[in-house]
């Protein structure tokens, strides 16, 4: 007689990645708790002892994309000394791939699902953040702080273009040998 495998013990990041990739193949309405307990491989209990809703796990993969889309992504640039090159390596990394990647479906989800309250409190935090960060840079780059956020919006509504033609018509974005044209196009047109 076999031995059953004992079953891995989830944690709060497990159910919410989970969530996530649920978000992106389906939207918010996707977030279902029996069927992401059958994908875990798990029961309801697991959820309910980690979670006290299903609210409460929206919110958890809410702050987990928040966490790895923005705050990860800034820390990643602010590694590099030159304002310059955080701006061109930023925009490099969120306009180079021209497949959807599971993280521009999250976003493109996430914009349909705006209507939400937690979706619309964690789209405003994020986009904030973003702008704030790019708006900085700018100023690093000497543009006084108007301007700066002026260069920092029209940024970063290139960018929600770009995920949106990624997720909708890729076939119209450059293609991966054009991309470098593409990106010192776009950085000109910032400045």
């Amino acid at each position: 007689m076999g031995e059953t495998p004992a079953r891995q013990r989830l944690s709060v990041d497990d159910w919410a990645a989970t969530a996530l990739t649920a978000i992106a193949e389906g939207g918010l309405a996707a977030v279902a708790v029996e069927r992401l307990a059958t994908q875990l491989g798990t029961t309801k209990g697991s959820f309910y002892w980690h979670f006290r809703n299903r609210d409460a796990l929206v919110r958890a993969a809410l702050d987990r994309w928040e966490q790895q889309q923005t705050d990860v992504i800034i820390a990643a640039m602010e590694q590099f000394p030159d304002p310059a090159d955080r701006l061109h390596r930023l925009l490099s990394l969120i306009t180079e791939h021209t497949h959807p990647r599971t993280e521009n479906r999250i976003e493109v989800a996430l914009l349909a699902s705006a209507s939400d309250p937690a979706v619309a409190a964690a789209l405003t935090r994020v986009t904030e953040r973003r702008i704030s960060y790019v708006s900085e840079l700018f100023r690093q780059l000497g543009s006084d702080p108007d301007r700066a956020r002026r260069q920092a919006l029209l940024a970063y509504t290139a960018w929600l273009g770009h995920t949106q033609l990624r997720h909708a018509v890729p076939q119209v974005l450059p293609a991966p040998g054009d991309h470098r044209q593409y990106l010192e196009h776009l950085l000109t047109s910032l400045r």
